[in-house]
């Protein structure tokens, strides 16, 4: 992806070298992490960053 020459540096997760367009970027993270509740009680969670780049891969790709 190209952005244009004044856009700000975009710091991406890394995850082993492998930088996936479905990701958020740890900016997008930093504005969504506060909005997802904690879970007080029950089975332990999958991490919550996992969960939502699986949703905005379901959402960006089209599969069902």
């Amino acid at each position: 992806m190209l952005f244009p020459a004044s856009s700000k540096i975009i710091k991406l997760v890394d995850h082993g070298g492998v930088i996936r367009r479905h990701e958020l970027t740890d900016s997008e993270w930093e504005l969504l992490a506060p909005l997802i509740p904690r879970a007080a009680t029950g089975r332990p969670r999958v991490e919550d960053r996992r969960v939502i780049n699986g949703m905005v891969y379901k959402i960006r790709t089209g599969i069902s």
